[in-house]
């Protein structure tokens, strides 16, 4: 874990991804992809491509998240909407890995890749356990997998990872749109 907090601590990155969300209770999968922009600390940007266009956005203290194509926008706390690891939050400041998980090492022979286990210490419905493909060549997570206590499933994999580039401020901030239909997110 050392090796993967040198790699990410204070950086700044971006990757394409590909994500599978199984939602066991109504038997649903959906794929879905995109890029993603990630600046230390607590900045994300999730653009969807496909399979409709979307934007999540946070500038670690607010949230934004913008359909385009229903000119709809949803806004709320990012600490609430990202806490315990939802939705990949920790990739911002991945030092939280140790202040709010328990890791495990899964010890299965793999020349390629670690895999870690993430049990949180704070036992939680939306996040039951998380698992991570790491690269042992360079400590790159290539896949992050999210369970529940539902039994819902959602994998993201992430590839062509661009390190140390310059993200504008602009890309984790939003200006809500003229005419848009505005909801808040409970908290």
């Amino acid at each position: 874990m050392d090796r993967v907090e040198e790699h990410y601590t204070g950086k700044s990155f971006e990757a394409k991804f590909m994500q599978e969300s199984l939602l066991k209770a109504m038997e649903i999968t959906d794929i879905a992809s995109g890029k993603i922009f990630v600046r230390y600390p607590g900045k994300m940007r999730w653009e969807y491509q496909k399979p409709e266009k979307q934007v999540i956005i946070t500038d670690g203290f607010k949230l934004w998240i913008y359909r385009p194509e229903d000119n709809q926008v949803m806004t709320g706390s990012a600490p609430t909407f990202f806490s315990n690891g939802k939705g990949a939050s920790f990739l911002s400041d991945i030092k939280l890995i140790r202040e709010k998980f328990n890791i495990f090492m899964d010890n299965s022979q793999d020349d390629v890749f670690y895999k870690l286990k993430l049990k949180p210490i704070e036992e939680t419905l939306d996040v039951t356990d998380i698992h991570l493909l790491v690269s042992k060549q360079s400590f790159t997570v290539l896949q992050i997998i999210t369970y529940n206590s539902y039994g819902d499933e959602n994998r993201i994999e992430l590839i062509n990872h661009q390190f140390n580039k310059k993200l504008d401020d602009s890309l984790f901030s939003f200006e809500i749109p003229p005419g848009a239909d505005v909801m808040q997110l409970g908290d």
